[in-house]
């Protein structure tokens, strides 16, 4: 199966970099957009802790974007609106764990990995219908989402 990536990388860089791809999987869009944008550019072993603290509810995810009617988290240092969004962190840390797997495939230093690219896409729509009162019947749509991330040894 020959993926495409948004992210294009340089041929003189492909040894170094080690990528993994998360399909259609049935997660917050609008949380995955979130996670994306603040996980890039930390290192691996920062980045997974980030998302071992979201499971346990020790830290929050700090909304930026989608964050109209959520409440304000003291925890949180610069911002206010945040969540816990934990199947979220848990199909990251599944992908980021992946891509490690991956990056040691190739050779790479697991100490030196930082995350270059994350980047969350909307996937398929699978329909549903909700039964209703006289026989009829309402659909109700669910979003999926593809995830993917590149890894990069510095």
């Amino acid at each position: 199966m020959d993926l495409d990536y948004s992210y294009k990388v340089q041929k003189e860089k492909e040894e170094k970099i080690a990528r993994a791809y998360g399909k259609e999987l049935r997660i917050s869009y609008r949380y995955a957009v979130e996670m994306c944008r603040e996980i890039k550019g930390r290192k691996l072993s920062d980045a997974k802790k980030f998302l071992q603290d979201i499971i346990k509810m020790k830290k929050a995810l700090p909304l930026r974007r989608y964050k109209k009617g959520v409440a304000h988290r003291s925890e949180l240092q610069g911002w206010y609106a945040g969540r816990y969004p934990v199947k979220v962190a848990e199909a990251f840390l599944k992908i980021l764990k992946n891509a490690e797997a991956n990056a040691v495939y190739k050779g790479l230093d697991v100490n030196k990995l930082y995350i270059l690219h994350a980047a969350a896409m909307k996937g398929i729509k699978i329909t549903k219908w909700i039964p209703r009162a006289f026989g009829r019947a309402s659909p109700h749509v669910e979003q999926t989402v593809n995830l993917e991330i590149i890894l990069e040894e510095r």
